[in-house]
């Protein structure tokens, strides 16, 4: 016989994300300055990114409307755009490079659950994305996943394993469909 679910043995006091007050005070800002409709000024919300952990780069194109956990575990290098409605649920590190450009919509999830326990435990992986890679509107990257230089992940995709270099992947699961070119000026 098969052995169920059982959601009252899930314990996930191993898990310490961050000093309890650190946590508290980023929630509101979190919804304050980055969840809200309202466009505050990018250097105000890159100084507070930095204020709470997070290594920024040059030129971060902050959106309105975008949710970030835990910006101590966010790296984000030169020239990154983050969309409207975009959510890094980074309970683990979040590694973006230089040039990427992240739609609106996009989810980065570094969270999952072991459906093989009775325990459904919590899994954390990180989430790299390396120079170039572009996220489609809507576009999901799951725990555990490098997005390799240049390669792009169309709208309402959901990545669940490591792309190829200036590959073009689509669908859920995502699939490689192609190669990208960039053309010359």
């Amino acid at each position: 016989m098969n052995k169920k679910i059982d959601l009252s043995l899930y314990n996930n006091e191993w898990y310490e994300p961050g000093n309890i007050f650190k946590r508290l005070i980023w929630y509101f800002i979190n919804i304050f300055f980055f969840r809200s409709s309202f466009i505050w000024p990018n250097h105000l919300k890159v100084a507070l990114l930095k204020l709470f952990g997070a290594k920024v780069g040059r030129n971060l194109i902050l959106k309105p409307n975008i949710n970030i956990k835990y910006p101590w575990f966010l790296e984000l290098g030169k020239n990154v755009w983050l969309g409207e409605k975009c959510w890094i649920d980074n309970l683990g590190m979040v590694r973006i490079e230089d040039n990427v450009c992240i739609s609106q919509g996009t989810m980065l999830l570094t969270g999952n659950h072991n459906y093989k326990k009775e325990s459904f435990d919590l899994i954390i992986g990180e989430i790299r994305l390396e120079d170039g890679v572009w996220l489609g509107a809507k576009a999901i990257v799951c725990p555990n996943v490098t997005m390799r230089s240049h390669s792009i992940l169309l709208a309402g995709s959901v990545l669940t394993h490591d792309s190829e270099a200036y590959g073009i992947y689509q669908g859920n699961p995502a699939v490689k469909i192609k190669e990208r070119v960039i053309e010359k000026e």
